[in-house]
C-alpha cells in the first residue's frame, strides 16, 4: 500500500498539574502569617480537532481534487483544526485511509467522489461520534453523522445552454454525457432548457457515451458521439463526460466546432475551441459545509448552486477570467445576457426545476 500523508497543521497540547506544599507554622510564631493564596485549578487547553481530507486518487494536477484540498485547508484554519491529507490509489487504499483516519481519532473526515460510496456508510455506522462530509455524492439513506455537499449543476448548465443558444450559427446544438441516468440529466436537460430560453428555434440533440461507469473515462467513444453530432451540423456541443471530455475536445479540433467543459476550467485543454465550463467550486462548498457541520447542522444534504458560489461559469467565477483562455471572454454581449439570467436565478425570479427528480 502506498499513500502520502501531509500535515497542514499539527498541534499537540499538554497541561501539567501544579503542586503546592504547605509548611506548619512554628509553635511560637512572632506574628500571624497572611493566609495563603488558594491553589490555582489545573486547566488544559481545548483539544484541537482533527480533520482529514481523503481523495480517491493522487491529487497531482487534478484540479477537482486540488480545489477540495484548498477548501479543506481553509476550513481547518478557520476552525483551528489540524488537517491530514491522505491520497488513495485504489479501492483498497480508500478503505485503509478512511479507517486510518478513524483510528487516529478524527473528528471530521472529508471525502470527495463517488468512489467512497461503499465505505462511508459502513464506517459512519461504526463511528457515530465522527462527522463525515462527502463531496459531490451522497450515499443512500445517509446516517445522522454523514453530511453531503452536493451541487445544483442544472443552474450552471442552464447558463451554458444560453451561451450555446446565442452563439450557434447553424441553430443546431448538442450535449454529450456519460450514462443516461437521472443525475446526469441535470447537465443535459439544464443545457437544453438554457438553449431554448434564448433561442426557441434551436434544435438540441443529446447523446450518451455508454451504459456503465466506464463511460466516464472513455475518450474514444465520446469522440465518436461528438463526430456524429458534428456531422449533423451541430456547431455548439456541451461536453459533460468527465475524463471522456478529452475525446470530445479532440473531435472539436478536427471538425472545428465549439464545445464546453465541466467541473474545472478545461479551456486550456483545447485552446480556441472551448467556450466556457460548468464550474464546480468545490473549495467554496467545502468551507461552507464544514461551517455548517461545526455549527451543529443536522441536515444530511447541503446543496450549493449559483447563489452560494458552489457552481458557476468562467466570467463570474474565476478571479481572472481574462486569463482563462475561454472563448466566451471574446463575447461581451453574450456575457451580459447570461449575467441577467444568472441574477434572476440567484434572486429567485427565475425558478428552475431539478431534472433529477422529474417523473
Amino acid at each position: 500500500m502506498f499513500f502520502e500523508r501531509r500535515n497542514a497543521l499539527t498541534i499537540v497540547c499538554a497541561a501539567g498539574m501544579i503542586a503546592l506544599a504547605a509548611c506548619a507554622a512554628p509553635p511560637q510564631a512572632p506574628a500571624a502569617q497572611p493566609p495563603a493564596a488558594p491553589a490555582a485549578e489545573a486547566t488544559s487547553a481545548p483539544a484541537v480537532k482533527k480533520f482529514y481530507y481523503i481523495t480517491p486518487n493522487p491529487i497531482g494536477v487534478n484540479d477537482f481534487l486540488i480545489l477540495g484540498r484548498k477548501g479543506s485547508e481553509e476550513a481547518a484554519r478557520k476552525h483551528n483544526a489540524s488537517l491530514k491529507i491522505l491520497e488513495s490509489e485504489d479501492p483498497n487504499t480508500i478503505n485503509e485511509n478512511v479507517r486510518a483516519a478513524i483510528n487516529d481519532g478524527a473528528d471530521l473526515v472529508i471525502v470527495i467522489g463517488f468512489e467512497f460510496g461503499d465505505i462511508i456508510p459502513k464506517v459512519a455506522a461504526e463511528s457515530p461520534d465522527v462527522q463525515f462530509l462527502t463531496i459531490d455524492f451522497c450515499p443512500d439513506n445517509p446516517a445522522a453523522n454523514v453530511h453531503c455537499a452536493v451541487f445544483r449543476e442544472y443552474e450552471a448548465a442552464y447558463l451554458i445552454g444560453a451561451m450555446a443558444g446565442l452563439l450557434t450559427k447553424t441553430n443546431k446544438v448538442g450535449a454529450i454525457s456519460a450514462i443516461d441516468i437521472p443525475f446526469l440529466h441535470r447537465y443535459t436537460d439544464g443545457f437544453a432548457e438554457g438553449v431554448k430560453a434564448v433561442n426557441p428555434d434551436a434544435d438540441v440533440a443529446v447523446r450518451w457515451i455508454g451504459t456503465d461507469p466506464s463511460a466516464f473515462s472513455d475518450p474514444a467513444k465520446a469522440k465518436e458521439q461528438a463526430l456524429a453530432l458534428a456531422a449533423e451540423g451541430r456547431d455548439q456541443i456541451f461536453a459533460a463526460g468527465a475524463a471522456s471530455n478529452l475525446g470530445i475536445f479532440e473531435a472539436a479540433r478536427e471538425k472545428n466546432f465549439q464545445t464546453y467543459g465541466v467541473d474545472v476550467n478545461q479551456c486550456p485543454l483545447a485552446e480556441g475551441y472551448v467556450v466556457d465550463n460548468l464550474l464546480k467550486r468545490v473549495d467554496n462548498a467545502t468551507v461552507q459545509a464544514v461551517d455548517a457541520i461545526m455549527a451543529g447542522e443536522q441536515s444530511n444534504v447541503l446543496a450549493y448552486g449559483l447563489k452560494e458560489g458552489g457552481i458557476g461559469v468562467v466570467p463570474f467565477s474565476l478571479e481572472k477570467p481574462e486569463d482563462s483562455k475561454c472563448l466566451i471572454m471574446q463575447h461581451a454581449d453574450v456575457i451580459a445576457r447570461v449575467k441577467e439570467l444568472q441574477d434572476k436565478i440567484i434572486s429567485g425570479e427565475l425558478q428552475l426545476e431539478d431534472p433529477m427528480f422529474r417523473k
